[in-house]
């Protein structure tokens, strides 16, 4: 993990710098997802696969651009990724009434049941190494998932 040199704080200003608080949670988070999505191995789906699943059960349907562009993949891997969720019935394609050019792509109730799954283990690998956590470090976590939240209902 790198760090960088706390900038100046202006006059009485107290407390990290935004930049270096940045980067401890940006190495936290990506440690932290790595260690849980180590639980997704028992779904049988591939990351990219679970990734692009998760989009549809919790953004709900998507043409394979939109898909595509949620997941940041250009359109012939998504091609692959949802002709391999097509095939473990874990989604399912319609054509749009409209224009018979357009496909939707959303989670079948077999592929949502997968995810909710998968999520729940990832939860519960969490919560186990949590629970060694004093009552009041666990409190601040909590606080932490508060801002962090906030934080995120208003990126830009």
């Amino acid at each position: 993990m790198g760090k960088f040199r706390q900038t100046a704080l202006p006059a009485g200003a107290e407390g990290p710098d935004a930049l270096a608080v940045a980067d401890r949670l940006h190495s936290a988070a990506i440690h932290l997802l790595r260690r849980v999505r180590q639980q997704d191995a028992l779904s049988g789906e591939g990351p990219a696969r679970l990734s692009a699943l998760s989009v549809l059960v919790f953004a709900g349907p998507k043409t394979l651009g939109e898909l595509a562009s949620a997941e940041q993949v250009k359109p012939p891997t998504m091609s692959r990724i949802v002709a391999g969720l097509v095939h473990a019935r874990l989604v399912e394609i319609s054509t749009d009434s409209r224009d018979a050019r357009r496909r939707h792509i959303r989670a079948s109730a077999k592929g949502a049941r997968l995810l909710q799954k998968a999520r729940q283990r990832r939860i519960t690998d969490l919560a186990a190494h949590l629970h060694a956590l004093p009552g009041e470090k666990l409190a601040r976590l909590d606080d932490a998932a508060d801002i962090l939240g906030k934080l995120l209902a208003d990126w830009r």
